[in-house]
Protein backbone atom coordinates (compact mmCIF):
# COMPACT_ATOMS: atom_id res chain seq x y z
CA UNK A 1 0.00 0.00 0.00
CA UNK A 2 2.77 2.44 0.73
CA UNK A 3 5.22 1.85 -2.69
CA UNK A 4 0.88 2.71 -4.03
CA UNK A 5 0.55 5.89 -2.57
CA UNK A 6 4.13 6.73 -3.14
CA UNK A 7 4.22 6.13 -6.87
CA UNK A 8 0.59 8.09 -7.11
CA UNK A 9 2.01 11.03 -4.81
CA UNK A 10 4.72 11.34 -7.39
CA UNK A 11 2.66 11.06 -9.72
CA UNK A 12 0.27 13.96 -8.98
CA UNK A 13 3.83 16.10 -7.97
CA UNK A 14 5.12 15.19 -11.41
CA UNK A 15 1.71 16.43 -13.10
CA UNK A 16 2.05 19.78 -11.15
CA UNK A 17 5.32 20.44 -11.30
CA UNK A 18 5.27 20.26 -15.06
CA UNK A 19 2.43 22.93 -15.12
CA UNK A 20 5.22 25.30 -13.23
CA UNK A 21 7.47 24.84 -15.63
CA UNK A 22 5.32 25.35 -18.36
CA UNK A 23 4.20 28.80 -17.50
CA UNK A 24 4.17 31.55 -20.16
CA UNK A 25 5.99 34.52 -19.30
CA UNK A 26 5.81 37.70 -21.37
CA UNK A 27 8.41 39.16 -23.29
CA UNK A 28 10.11 42.66 -23.04
CA UNK A 29 8.01 45.66 -22.00
CA UNK A 30 7.81 48.10 -24.67
CA UNK A 31 8.79 50.84 -22.33
CA UNK A 32 10.76 49.37 -20.50
CA UNK A 33 11.64 50.04 -16.55
CA UNK A 34 14.86 52.26 -15.53
CA UNK A 35 15.81 53.88 -12.44
CA UNK A 36 18.58 56.69 -11.92
CA UNK A 37 19.95 57.89 -8.66
CA UNK A 38 22.24 60.25 -7.23
CA UNK A 39 24.78 59.65 -6.22
CA UNK A 40 25.19 57.58 -9.38
CA UNK A 41 28.74 55.86 -8.47
CA UNK A 42 27.56 52.05 -7.34
CA UNK A 43 30.17 52.21 -5.02
CA UNK A 44 28.26 54.91 -2.90
CA UNK A 45 25.63 52.94 -1.14
CA UNK A 46 24.23 55.66 0.55
CA UNK A 47 21.90 57.52 -1.95
CA UNK A 48 20.08 61.04 -1.64
CA UNK A 49 17.34 60.39 -4.22
CA UNK A 50 16.60 57.89 -6.64
CA UNK A 51 13.91 57.66 -9.63
CA UNK A 52 11.88 54.85 -10.88
CA UNK A 53 10.33 54.93 -13.99
CA UNK A 54 8.90 53.78 -17.60
CA UNK A 55 10.48 54.72 -21.04
CA UNK A 56 8.93 55.26 -23.74
CA UNK A 57 10.05 55.65 -27.05
CA UNK A 58 9.49 58.11 -30.15
CA UNK A 59 9.12 55.15 -32.47
CA UNK A 60 8.06 58.22 -35.14
CA UNK A 61 5.71 60.13 -32.62
CA UNK A 62 6.13 63.33 -31.89
CA UNK A 63 6.37 64.16 -28.55
CA UNK A 64 3.93 66.35 -28.33
CA UNK A 65 1.32 63.78 -29.12
CA UNK A 66 2.53 61.74 -26.53
CA UNK A 67 2.97 64.20 -23.81
CA UNK A 68 0.72 66.61 -24.63
CA UNK A 69 1.11 70.38 -23.37
CA UNK A 70 -1.31 71.80 -20.43
CA UNK A 71 -2.26 68.25 -19.64
CA UNK A 72 -1.40 65.77 -16.79
CA UNK A 73 1.29 63.49 -17.80
CA UNK A 74 2.81 61.07 -15.96
CA UNK A 75 6.22 61.35 -17.02
CA UNK A 76 7.40 58.59 -18.61
CA UNK A 77 5.24 55.38 -19.65
CA UNK A 78 2.81 53.13 -17.70
CA UNK A 79 3.00 53.69 -13.90
CA UNK A 80 3.60 57.07 -12.88
CA UNK A 81 6.99 57.59 -11.69
CA UNK A 82 7.95 56.77 -7.71
CA UNK A 83 10.67 59.15 -7.15
CA UNK A 84 12.23 58.77 -2.90
CA UNK A 85 14.28 61.34 -1.20
CA UNK A 86 16.04 60.02 1.86
CA UNK A 87 16.14 62.98 3.24
CA UNK A 88 14.46 66.49 3.40
CA UNK A 89 15.06 68.46 0.12
CA UNK A 90 14.31 71.30 -1.08
CA UNK A 91 12.60 70.46 -4.57
CA UNK A 92 12.67 73.42 -7.13
CA UNK A 93 12.38 76.04 -4.30
CA UNK A 94 9.56 73.83 -2.15
CA UNK A 95 10.42 72.24 0.89
CA UNK A 96 9.97 68.00 1.20
CA UNK A 97 10.03 66.42 3.58
CA UNK A 98 11.98 62.68 2.82
CA UNK A 99 9.49 59.60 1.34
CA UNK A 100 8.42 58.73 -1.86
CA UNK A 101 6.16 60.43 -4.30
CA UNK A 102 4.42 59.92 -7.75
CA UNK A 103 6.29 62.26 -10.42
CA UNK A 104 3.51 63.67 -12.94
CA UNK A 105 4.33 66.94 -15.12
CA UNK A 106 2.16 69.18 -16.91
CA UNK A 107 4.76 69.67 -20.53
CA UNK A 108 4.78 73.22 -21.70
CA UNK A 109 6.92 75.06 -24.91
CA UNK A 110 8.50 77.32 -22.81
CA UNK A 111 7.90 75.83 -19.13
CA UNK A 112 6.67 72.39 -17.87
CA UNK A 113 5.16 72.45 -13.93
CA UNK A 114 6.76 69.41 -12.03
CA UNK A 115 4.20 68.02 -9.78
CA UNK A 116 4.56 65.37 -6.60
CA UNK A 117 2.30 63.29 -6.05
CA UNK A 118 1.23 61.20 -2.72
CA UNK A 119 -0.80 58.72 -4.54
CA UNK A 120 1.50 55.68 -5.10
CA UNK A 121 0.88 52.74 -7.47
CA UNK A 122 -1.06 54.87 -10.27
CA UNK A 123 -1.70 53.41 -13.62
CA UNK A 124 -0.44 56.39 -15.78
CA UNK A 125 -2.47 59.82 -14.59
CA UNK A 126 -6.29 58.67 -15.33
CA UNK A 127 -6.80 58.90 -11.63
CA UNK A 128 -4.57 62.42 -11.26
CA UNK A 129 -6.85 64.64 -7.94
CA UNK A 130 -4.54 67.59 -7.35
CA UNK A 131 -6.24 67.61 -3.79
CA UNK A 132 -3.20 64.61 -3.81
CA UNK A 133 -0.38 67.13 -4.68
CA UNK A 134 2.52 67.52 -2.87
CA UNK A 135 4.49 69.95 -4.55
CA UNK A 136 4.19 71.74 -7.91
CA UNK A 137 7.23 73.61 -9.10
CA UNK A 138 7.94 75.21 -12.20
CA UNK A 139 11.53 74.19 -14.88
CA UNK A 140 12.36 75.64 -17.96
CA UNK A 141 12.74 74.17 -20.87
CA UNK A 142 15.86 74.19 -23.27
CA UNK A 143 16.91 72.19 -26.21
CA UNK A 144 19.54 69.93 -26.60
CA UNK A 145 21.49 69.06 -29.87
CA UNK A 146 20.92 65.79 -29.97
CA UNK A 147 17.54 63.90 -30.20
CA UNK A 148 16.75 60.77 -27.33
CA UNK A 149 14.45 58.32 -28.82
CA UNK A 150 13.79 56.99 -25.19
CA UNK A 151 12.59 59.56 -22.82
CA UNK A 152 15.40 59.29 -20.16
CA UNK A 153 16.15 61.18 -16.43
CA UNK A 154 19.55 61.62 -14.97
CA UNK A 155 20.82 63.48 -12.18
CA UNK A 156 23.85 66.06 -12.57
CA UNK A 157 25.60 67.75 -9.70
CA UNK A 158 25.29 71.69 -9.83
CA UNK A 159 26.90 73.69 -7.60
CA UNK A 160 26.25 72.06 -4.48
CA UNK A 161 22.71 70.70 -5.61
CA UNK A 162 21.50 68.85 -7.82
CA UNK A 163 19.36 69.03 -10.79
CA UNK A 164 16.81 66.25 -11.91
CA UNK A 165 17.09 66.32 -15.71
CA UNK A 166 14.29 64.79 -17.70
CA UNK A 167 14.85 64.56 -21.47
CA UNK A 168 13.27 63.55 -24.66
CA UNK A 169 13.64 64.13 -28.10
CA UNK A 170 15.52 67.14 -28.16
CA UNK A 171 13.40 68.65 -25.11
CA UNK A 172 15.43 68.95 -21.87
CA UNK A 173 13.83 70.09 -18.38
CA UNK A 174 15.80 70.23 -15.28
CA UNK A 175 14.27 70.85 -11.63
CA UNK A 176 17.01 71.84 -9.33
CA UNK A 177 17.13 69.47 -5.87
CA UNK A 178 19.03 70.34 -2.47
CA UNK A 179 19.52 67.84 -0.42
CA UNK A 180 19.16 69.39 3.63
CA UNK A 181 22.71 67.71 4.63
CA UNK A 182 24.46 69.69 1.37
CA UNK A 183 22.45 72.74 2.70
CA UNK A 184 23.83 72.69 6.24
CA UNK A 185 27.08 71.58 4.90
Amino acid sequence: MKKVLTIAFMAIALVFSTEATAQDFSGLDKSPLDNAAFPSDYKISEKAVRITYGRPQLKGRSLSELAPAGKVWRTGANEAPEITFYSDVDFGGKEIKAGTYALLSIPGEKEWTVILHSNLNQWGAYFYKEGSDVARVSAGVSMGDKSLEEFSIAFKEVDGSVHMVMGWDKTRVAVPITMKKMMKG
